[in-house]
């Protein structure tokens, strides 16, 4: 079982910045991947950006690109998602996910593990 903890969401304004952090805890793998995903009030849950614990390989959204960064720091078993020039667009619950792998694995059912997610709100 792998455990992951959200932490770093909050109230911003356009334009700002912020750092959400995923704690992994009990059986994780250098193979695992670890992701973020997102989802807005009635929309589906989206795929941010993912990692690959063993060489911080990354994949990230479209949408995000250039302004949303995945890290991890092997050694805490954690997963930050840096976030900066936020929009409005942003304001989601962020989710952390585990997967059993690392690719391309932008839809949910890819993932075993999730987090409780941690609201993130960007003012206009």
């Amino acid at each position: 079982q792998v455990q992951l903890v959200e932490s770093g969401g909050g109230l911003v304004q356009a334009g700002g910045s912020l750092r959400l952090s995923c704690a992994a805890s009990g059986r994780t793998f250098t193979s695992y991947g670890m992701a973020w995903f997102r989802q807005a009030p009635g929309k589906d849950r989206e795929f941010v950006a993912n990692i690959r614990w063993s060489d911080g390989a990354t994949y990230h959204a479209d949408s995000v690109k250039g302004r949303f960064t995945i890290s991890r720091d092997n050694a805490k078993k954690t997963v930050h998602l840096q976030m900066i020039s936020l929009k409005p667009e942003d304001t989601a619950v962020y989710y952390c996910a585990a997967s059993l792998g690392f690719g391309p694995l932008f839809q949910s059912y890819h993932y075993s593990y999730w987090g409780q997610g941690t609201e993130v709100t960007v003012s206009s």
